[in-house]
């Protein structure tokens, strides 16, 4: 999450597609971004609810999956967009809650499970698993969709992929290797996948190691269509067409077929067979299942991800033409919501201001009404009003909403820390506000560093100086640089000689969060350092790039 874009604001431009021809060394890795041919059918399947792996337990491969989103969390493909990741989180929910009706999730997966969903920027058409229950989808694969049932069917894939604990078959042979090796291990493919140079490719396969394992984890056929068979139980479960998961696999063997340059890494590691395709066409036909039904949420929200996945200039002008006026109201929407989003980008903050308006007017006309798509018009708006410089009409468009969502409590955090900027003294009320809410936040979600990071602002903003470094020390804590978080906190402390009051308490909580994160880090660097490995100071290569 490093770089943790707030909705509206800039973005680094990303690179086009890559060629496959690196693909073509690398092996699938289930679970990760695998990008080979499917691998061997014959692959034993235990029944369901058999223990998957006696050699990687359900803490090591939580355990594994915590060690590779640590290094993931500061990569700047990692996305923390407060707007698109609720309404995945959304479509992510039931799925879960499905998982665990059907008993596919047993109560010590549920419990020592991660169960994450989270966003990478990158306009290629992917999702993936990791150990420990975390699930990424690449904005390309939003972009695709055309409803939030066809986004769906691959999450209750991916999903059941970590169910079935797929990837503990696959390491089993291997469970003489550390969970760092494996974590290692598993980030060195993943960056020579998004590579062009063969001596990357090279490097992270090197070793018979490496290489077994690497084999141990290629996809199987078989695991495929368990994947799917149980992917569409769980989507039927929780409330979604069954359609969409035909209709996801049609448009993606379209799609590739027609322009795939190496865009289309999922059909890579997930092999689309006509078997598979034809089989999910008999389950909607056997099933009498109502289909999909469009959305203007979901319209405007992959809009979104074709805004936030290329910020080149001359992509945000084409989309910020996209007023069509034919179509679906859906549709009409999501056009529209891309071409504010893109406006308020490309810095023109009063178009973007008039088409959100435009928009909100027109989601209040809709039947029956999408209260989450009147919400996204009034952020958008919101955030097109403070760019203009009136923080108060900002404050004023978010009156209705709840505060206690993620998305209207960042976006009311930023408006107080610009608004205090301008005028402190009209201002202090609003950012005090936003201060004690961020606070009550942090405490229920102590991982979340974006509060963090608005909490060091507002507090700034305040005058609150160590509140402000404890926050932001706390941000990169949950970023996974534990080294930047320490620096932080020792900053804090020789600057609070002295301390009195409501400061003394602030002191310490510095004190006792330094302890604790010193240790984290030192058996971090214990056993990394026991196994030959780099340091958590050292900076890992990033695994999307």
């Amino acid at each position: 999450m490093p770089n943790r874009t707030p909705p509206g604001g800039a973005a680094r431009r990303h690179p086009p597609p890559r060629r496959s021809g690196v693909r073509a060394v690398l092996v699938t890795l289930a679970f990760a971004l695998g990008l080979g041919a499917p691998a061997h059918p014959q692959v034993r399947l235990p029944a369901l609810g058999e223990s998957a792996s006696q050699d990687l337990s359900v803490s090591d491969e939580r355990r594994l999956g915590d060690q590779i989103m640590r290094e993931a969390r500061r990569d700047p493909d990692f996305l923390d967009d407060a707007v698109l990741l609720e309404y995945v989180q959304s479509v992510w929910q039931p799925l879960v809650a499905a998982g665990r009706e059907l008993g596919n999730i047993d109560p010590e997966l549920q419990r020592m499970f991660a169960w994450e969903v989270f966003l990478v920027r990158d306009r290629t058409v992917n999702a993936f698993a990791w150990p420990g229950g975390y699930v990424g989808v690449h904005l390309g694969l939003i972009a695709l969709t055309t409803n939030r049932d066809q986004l769906a069917s691959v999450l209750a894939h991916e999903m059941s992929h970590v169910t079935q604990r797929h990837i503990a078959r696959g390491v089993g042979a291997s469970s003489r290797a550390s969970m760092t090796s494996l974590a290692a291990i598993l980030l060195g493919i993943l960056v020579a996948s998004r590579s062009n140079n063969p001596d990357v490719a090279n490097a992270a396969i090197s070793g018979g190691q490496a290489a077994g394992i690497q084999q141990q984890l290629n996809y199987s056929r078989e695991m495929e269509r368990e994947a799917d068979r149980i992917g569409y139980a769980v989507l039927a479960d929780a409330g979604y067409a069954p359609a969409g998961m035909a209709q996801m696999f049609e448009r993606m063997e379209s799609a590739a077929r027609v322009n795939d340059g190496g865009g289309f890494p999922y059909l890579r590691s997930h092999p689309l067979t006509s078997e598979r395709i034809s089989e999910a066409r008999n389950r909607v036909l056997l099933g009498h299942a109502a289909p999909p039904q469009p959305s203007a949420l979901h319209a405007m929200m992959r809009e979104r991800a074709r805004v936030l996945m290329d910020p080149d200039p001359q992509a945000l002008a084409r989309l910020a033409e996209g007023q069509g006026s034919s179509g679906a109201p859906t549709d009409r929407q999501g056009a529209l919501y891309g071409g504010a989003m893109a406006q308020l980008r490309l810095g023109h903050a009063a178009r973007a201001d008039a088409m959100a308006a435009d928009g909100l007017r027109a989601a209040e006309q809709l039947t029956p009404r999408e209260p989450m798509a009147e919400q996204a018009w009034r952020l958008l708006q919101s955030q097109a009003r403070l760019a203009r410089g009136d923080a108060a009409g900002a404050l004023a468009l978010l009156e209705p909403l709840s505060a206690a969502d993620r998305a209207v409590l960042l976006q009311r955090a930023r408006i107080a820390v610009e608004w205090h900027a301008r005028d402190a003294a009209a201002a202090a009320a609003q950012a005090r506000r936003s201060t004690e809410a961020l606070q009550a936040w942090v405490a229920e979600h102590p991982q979340d560093a974006a509060a963090w990071e608005a909490l060091e602002g507002s507090s700034a903003a305040l005058g609150q100086r160590l509140r402000s470094m404890r926050a932001g020390a706390e941000a990169r804590a949950a970023l996974g640089d534990l080294q930047g978080a320490i620096d932080r906190l020792r900053t804090a402390q020789a600057s609070a000689r002295g301390a009195a009051g409501q400061e003394f308490i602030e002191v310490s909580v510095i004190d006792a969060r330094l302890r604790q994160i010193e240790h984290e880090r030192r058996q971090i660097a214990l056993e990394m350092r026991g196994n030959g490995q780099r340091g958590d100071g050292d900076r890992a290569p990033s695994p999307w790039r």
